[in-house]
């Protein structure tokens, strides 16, 4: 049997070149890169759950250019400079006289009613004095519109730090949240109900709340320019009067009235000079007719008031008055006189033969077309 072929001998390694390269370690799997970096989670022992990584907070020297960082060679600066509209101080709040402020506020929180439902949406009303009550009546301190409130329909009473609603014998009751009642202390957040229509939310408001409510409801039913009530506002309310005056066999007025020659007023003089003409008209309107009619911005140049309770004889006075306080007014835009009048169409109940609020505005609206027509400037009454 032929012996195995004698084995050669390996050939040496080469001699470490000092003690501390004879005693390192080579590794089973080499890095592929010739200096790598340590890996942080190289040193958790196996199966441990995985710590995130935090990003390594940044230092100057890691972005060339920005001042205190070296520049590379040839690259962008950066500046470290805010912009000019980023200089701006900040104002320190002293917290004592924050806290003065906010004990006031504490001090002026007064019970409101706002209305949630029906004709007078959105209203506020401020509950002072130890009575306020709630009808239809033109004595009631909380007038609403509604034909389903009674004149006297309920008061609302303040005693001690209370406020108690007590119904006054009304044809359809008060509700205080679903509930009928006869007297019932008020919570924030109470809703009662008053007739079909009508709803009310009790709630206690400071002065910055009753200002941001009164803002929602005048960019709701206000005209931005004027701030007279919109059209919609002006459509809504009419159709509630309209039905209440055919109901109850009462009378109701509608002056509609717009500027003579208003294109050449925006033609002449800009604008501009046309928006401080409206402005100062609404402003006219508003000091001529009464708390409870509801002046309003129809369209354009055009406006309109509802007058409840007034015949189309009293109305054509109302016409008259508007019309002589207009021409006698002096509209003047950047230091220069604007002539304006306006011309003016009356309707009424129950003078017109009409079915619906719509009929009552085109009988209004044809005979402030006849004023024009007569030679502006001028109040024509429908129905006489």
């Amino acid at each position: 049997m032929a012996s195995d072929p004698p084995l050669r001998p390996s050939p040496p390694r080469p001699a470490p070149q000092n003690a501390q390269a004879a005693n390192a370690k080579v590794p089973l799997y080499p890095h592929p890169h010739p200096h790598p970096h340590p890996h942080p989670q190289a040193q958790q022992p196996p199966h441990a759950p995985l710590a995130p990584q935090l990003p390594l907070r940044p230092t100057l020297s890691n972005f060339p250019g920005v001042s205190g960082a070296p520049a590379a060679q040839g690259g962008p600066r950066l500046s470290t400079r805010a912009p000019e509209d980023e200089g701006e101080s900040t104002r320190i709040t002293n917290v004592s006289s924050l806290e003065i402020e906010l004990h006031a506020r504490r001090q002026q929180v007064h019970a409101y009613l706002v209305v949630l439902a029906g004709s007078n949406l959105g209203e506020m009303y401020k509950l002072e004095g130890p009575e306020s009550v709630v009808g239809r009546a033109i004595s009631a301190q909380l007038r609403l519109n509604d034909d389903g409130i009674s004149r006297r329909h309920c008061r609302v009473l303040t005693i001690g730090g209370r406020v108690i609603i007590e119904d006054l014998g009304s044809a359809n009751g008060t509700l205080v949240n679903g509930e009928a009642v006869q007297h019932q202390e008020l919570k924030e957040g109470d809703k009662i109900r008053l007739g079909a229509n009508t709803m009310l939310k009790f709630t206690y408001q400071d002065k910055l709340d009753e200002t941001f409510q009164q803002q929602m409801y005048d960019a709701a039913l206000r005209d931005g320019l004027t701030k007279a009530y919109n059209k919609k506002f002006f459509l809504d309310r009419l159709d509630t009067e309209f039905a209440y005056a055919k109901r109850h066999k009462t009378m109701l007025s509608l002056v509609m009235f717009d500027v003579d020659h208003f294109k050449k007023v925006n033609d002449t003089f800009g604008h501009l000079a046309g928006d401080a003409v409206l402005v100062h008209l609404a402003r006219v309107t508003h000091s001529m007719i009464r708390t409870e009619d509801v002046a309003a911005r129809y369209g354009g140049e055009e406006f309109a008031v509802i007058c409840r309770g007034i015949p189309l004889l009293n109305a054509g006075v109302v016409g008259e008055r508007l019309r002589a306080a207009v021409e006698q007014t002096s509209f003047e835009f950047q230091g220069r006189r604007l002539p304006v009048t306006v011309s003016v169409g009356i309707a009424a109940l129950p003078e017109a033969q009409v079915s619906t609020a719509a009929g009552l505005i085109g009988e209004a609206d044809e005979g402030l077309y006849d004023a024009k027509r007569g030679g502006r400037n001028r109040v024509c009454i429908k129905g006489l």
